[in-house]
């Protein structure tokens, strides 16, 4: 069985689960909207090469 119980300890260890998800949900979120930016850019780069 999948025991989750941390007596004194689960508030400190979920906690840094949760801090942990948002952080990296926030850090790849962060890099596909530079992802697109420098996308846009290469893309107009390349027209105005034309």
């Amino acid at each position: 069985m999948l025991d989750l119980d941390m007596s004194p300890y689960g508030v400190f260890v979920w906690s840094s689960w949760g801090i942990s998800a948002v952080a990296l949900a926030a850090i790849s979120i962060r890099a596909l909207v530079a992802a697109r930016r420098w996308k846009r850019e290469l893309t107009r780069l390349e027209e105005a090469r034309k």
